[in-house]
């Protein structure tokens, strides 16, 4: 875990690790994008005019879900809505908007629209793959407790150890999963105000914090959910070049075939991605249950799934797209 990479000299600015992690996805997207596009599109401005406005609109939809998903935070604290700069997006918010607005903005420009969702959707796993990086770095979007090796273990005070050391009614966590005493919890901060909550690290004395550095009172190893995200991210996109590249073929050859018809990588995106979302939300110890047991990932997982199936078929049986003549 590293929130914060580095502070920028002169001006005291602080780079934190999940955005720096998200410009550098937005960066290699684009990039992916611009290079699968360049065989038929005139003008590769449009790529870069479409990936800044879907940053704009990625920013806004991360923000969003998360305040839809966390909104009792933001009871009474209505100014806290827009403070995103201390933290609070959810990438699948992001990308959902994002490719609302590259919708709109392909169907506007009258462009190739299944040629254009196709490299869109090779771009989107690079984009994913970097994000959840910085979500690792961050500390966010844990995993639930875990014997295994390759587990990880968190820092004292981290997203993953502050669930640990509370109940969970949300999730159907009676008691939780580290049992603190009370002495870590409750102090006077700066300003002579109690704070009823786990006391900063800088609070504790000498022997606490050597009982939460390397004692029984340290992070319990989780699952590295972020990291599974990450690496399922960089699987789906070569799986994804793989049909795009035979729907390349199909073109090419002027015969298309199931799974090879303009469109096809695009759907293939939703469908696997939502059984990969949902199948990480059973690992995941930070979304509460909403509906039957379910987070709102997962039925959103369910709902890109059958999105995924429905455009296969759409996509099957419309007339394909022509390729336009190379610039």
């Amino acid at each position: 875990m590293h929130p914060e990479l580095f502070e920028i000299p002169i001006l005291h600015v602080t780079v934190k690790s999940y955005g720096f992690m998200m410009v550098v996805g937005f960066l290699a997207a684009v990039t992916v994008i611009r290079y699968l596009s360049r065989h038929f599109t005139k003008d590769p401005q449009h790529i870069t005019n479409a990936a800044l406005y879907a940053l704009i609109a990625g920013v806004i939809g991360a923000r969003a879900f998360f305040v839809i998903h966390y909104y009792d935070q933001f009871r009474g604290n209505w100014g806290g809505l827009f403070a995103i700069w201390n933290g609070g997006l959810e990438l699948l918010g992001g990308v959902v908007a994002a490719i609302a607005v590259i919708l709109a903005y392909i169907r506007y420009h009258k462009l190739p629209m299944r040629h254009y969702l196709d490299v869109l959707a090779i771009g989107l796993t690079a984009a994913l793959m970097f994000g959840r990086i910085g979500c690792f770095l961050n500390g966010c979007c844990y995993g639930k407790p875990a014997n295994l090796p390759w587990a990880v273990r968190f820092p004292y005070g981290s997203f993953a150890y502050d669930s640990q050391v509370k109940p969970d009614i949300k999730r159907g966590r009676l008691t939780p999963h580290l049992h603190l005493p009370d002495a870590f919890f409750g102090y006077t901060d700066e300003r002579g105000d109690y704070v009823p909550g786990l006391k900063p690290f800088k609070y504790l004395t000498p022997s606490q914090q050597e009982e939460v550095l390397h004692g029984a009172y340290r992070c319990m190893p989780v699952h590295p959910t972020q990291l599974y995200a990450s690496i399922g991210a960089a699987i789906l996109g070569l799986i994804l070049y793989g049909v795009w590249r035979r729907s390349q073929k199909a073109e090419i050859a002027g015969r298309h075939r199931f799974l090879t018809q303009p469109g096809a990588t695009f759907s293939v995106m939703f469908l696997l991605y939502g059984i990969m979302r949902f199948s990480l939300e059973m690992v995941r110890d930070d979304n509460p249950f909403e509906i039957a047991g379910l987070t709102v990932s997962q039925i959103l997982g369910l709902g890109l799934s059958v999105l995924g199936v429905v455009l296969v078929l759409v996509f099957w049986r419309i007339k394909p797209e022509k390729l336009p003549p190379a610039a």
